[in-house]
């Protein structure tokens, strides 16, 4: 099976996004699994690019997570794409009617998110799951980006501490205030913005969490389910 080119989202930087190999480390990783691959993935013409987000600029919920699989996101070109966080991400926004669908296969499957905008905090795949201080610094410019150009969001479902952290300190980066005193991570955690945007914490899908059952179907439905209430009034 061949991958083919993603949906693009529209903030002008996820086009540039594509030519960026400003992580040297993350570079050479991402075209070494490219050109490697698994063998189970043998027959697949790998991504192995920088991943941009996935939705449209009027959407009310966005969903940051930490960065694309390596035989996920980096082999289908799409944001949680192909791996199992993917598979568990998007059943649960298909349940409260943010996506089309529930799979989340290859960029061609049909897949439309719905009033919903999915990022990440890092773009390319990094060894380990585990970027580094400096990766996040260099990707931070196209969160800011995003942050500034997504003016409907009212709720922020943050996938994991470092999506959390990422999104405070986009946010510090941009001069907007956070909250006093600063927020804590946890599964289930709300914090309202001034503005009244509401920011909702989880655990992120990973096989780590879902497989040891730190993460249920039913604990990340709950984090849509009120990102859902919130939105819509229901």
């Amino acid at each position: 099976m061949m991958g083919k080119v993603p949906l693009m989202a529209k903030p002008a930087a996820q086009l540039e996004i594509l030519d960026c190999r400003r992580c040297e480390r993350l570079v050479q990783y991402r075209e070494e699994v490219a050109e490697n691959k698994v063998r189970r993935f043998r027959d697949w013409d790998y991504w192995g690019k920088p991943v941009p987000s996935l939705g449209e600029l009027n959407a009310r919920l966005m969903v940051i997570g930490l960065a694309p699989a390596a035989h996920g996101g980096n082999r289908t070109g799409r944001v949680f794409t192909g791996d199992r966080s993917g598979d568990w991400l998007y059943r649960s926004l298909h349940r409260f009617g943010f996506a089309n669908q529930p799979q989340s296969v290859d960029s061609s499957d049909g897949l439309r998110l719905i009033d919903c905008y999915v990022t990440a905090a890092v773009h390319c795949a990094p060894p380990d799951n585990k970027p580094l201080p400096s990766e996040f610094r260099n990707c931070q410019p196209y969160l800011l980006d995003e942050l500034q150009q997504l003016r409907s969001i009212r709720v922020v479902a943050l996938l994991g501490r470092i999506a959390f952290q990422s999104y405070f300190a986009a946010r510090k980066a941009l001069g907007w205030k956070n909250p006093v005193p600063p927020p804590a991570f946890g599964h289930g955690a709300v914090n309202f913005l001034d503005d009244g945007t509401m920011v909702i914490s989880s655990y992120h899908p990973s096989q780590q969490n879902t497989q040891t059952g730190r993460l249920t179907e039913i604990m990340l439905d709950d984090i849509f389910r009120r990102a859902s209430e919130h939105i819509r009034g229901v």
